[in-house]
């Protein structure tokens, strides 16, 4: 490979980046291409095959001059091709659901709303009909159970919230899945606490947790993974009006907390507090939630890395190690009692934001609150769920960790 440097010191990051260099050269320059993967070490051919999946994505649906690619197919070329083909074919499986991830993701809002995210769900069940099950909860199903933390979100919204569960069956005897909630805002006004105007528009995006949900649910289809898993997406739209939740009103969340609402534009937490509640009726070996959750995390780790924050030792370890595998990367952060202090509220039994600082956090702290009665993590993905800017868009992150974690978890 000519420019590569040594191959025996290139990193997973350099094969990535190798991969959108040749997709490049070859994108408008040949209608098909074969490349070989010999020339790689093996820990780099994952990183290298799916960087070339996502360097030919494009999502142009809205655009009357679509792309000038003349490119129409890769063909990947090794000697080693029967060694390869089952992870070939789990990396298609990959690429397959975080494409469907972006698709949704880059949605404009005025499609993209929380009866869409239903819609997508039941299609994506009537497509698996042997692996997937889906259910959806209107708000009137909501309001009998007492998911009142999820309502106040939606209240000034036009548009009513849906909670969606789709339960996928790899392995009939195994009794407790694996549960991934997404916070599925599909657009983020902040409410009556309302954003700034500047860069609001990329408020579409603060449902891609909800998104990943949604695609690593088809990745498991397409893979066919020996083991249980529930996603869940919570969907609401955040809209101030004469109807809206006001800062300073108080809600009682359906595990029977109270919540001090002082800041509407912390209402993802709102959201996944009685998603985390509900999930328990599976009785979850782990649970994942996923969510575009907080600017601090932005501010603390940039756009390279999630956050995770999890109390359980293990079960951080094991994304971890997920996030190296699949370069689908993520940084522990604290999530420990010294921080819960900060959300107390005189007249309730918490408020929904801790103060100017460690705001990330004191966010996962929040949620730590409703998860005491199985194992959890959260994943703060608002650094790295899209791309802002010229190549604005989502990434479909993280789709590639919680595939590989529950590969592993497989034993895949």
């Amino acid at each position: 490979l000519v420019g590569a440097g040594e191959l025996d010191k290139l990193t997973s990051n350099q094969s990535q980046t190798l991969a959108n260099t040749i997709y490049k050269a070859l994108s408008t320059r040949a209608t098909s291409a074969v490349v070989s993967l010999d020339a790689l070490n093996d820990h780099n051919i994952e990183p290298f095959v799916l960087a070339l999946h996502n360097a030919a994505y494009r999502f142009d649906t809205y655009k009357s001059k679509k792309s000038d690619a003349t490119l129409e197919s890769i063909t990947l070329h090794s000697t080693r091709a029967d060694e390869l083909s089952s992870r070939l074919d789990y990396l298609h499986a990959v690429h397959k659901g975080q494409s469907l991830a972006k698709d949704v993701g880059n949605q404009p809002a005025n499609v993209c709303h929380p009866e869409y995210m239903a819609e997508q769900a039941l299609q994506l069940a009537q497509q698996y009909p042997d692996l997937l099950k889906a259910t959806v909860l209107d708000e009137a199903a909501m309001r009998d159970l007492g998911m009142n933390a999820l309502l106040a979100v939606s209240l000034g919204s036009e548009r009513e919230a849906r909670l969606v569960i789709l339960e996928y069956t790899g392995k009939p005897d195994q009794s407790k899945p694996v549960v991934l909630v997404g916070k599925g805002v599909t657009f983020d006004t902040g409410g009556i606490s309302i954003k700034p105007a500047s860069g609001m528009d990329e408020m579409k995006f603060d449902m891609c947790g909800a998104a990943s949900v949604l695609g690593t649910m088809q990745a498991l289809c397409e893979a066919k993974l020996a083991l249980n898993v529930v996603g869940t997406m919570v969907c609401a739209e955040n809209m101030p009006s004469g109807r809206a939740t006001r800062p300073g009103d108080i809600v009682t969340t359906l595990s029977g907390q109270t919540v001090e609402i002082l800041n509407t534009d912390a209402e993802g937490r709102l959201v996944l507090c009685d998603a985390l509640t509900y999930i328990k009726r599976f009785d979850p070996d782990t649970v994942i939630d996923i969510a575009t959750l907080t600017g601090a995390c932005v501010v603390a780790l940039g756009k390279v890395l999630a956050g995770l924050f999890s109390p359980d030792e293990e079960l951080a370890s094991e994304l971890l190690q997920g996030g190296q595998l699949s370069h689908d990367r993520v940084w522990r952060m604290p999530v420990i009692e010294d921080y819960q202090e900060l959300l107390d509220s005189p007249i309730a039994d918490m408020g929904n934001i801790g103060g100017p600082y460690g705001g990330a956090i004191t966010a996962a702290c929040f949620l730590q609150r409703f998860t005491k009665e199985y194992r959890w993590a959260h994943l703060d993905i608002a650094g790295v769920a899209w791309h802002s800017g010229t190549n604005k868009g989502s990434t479909g992150r993280p789709v590639p960790l919680l595939m590989q974690f529950l590969r592993t978890r497989a034993g895949a």
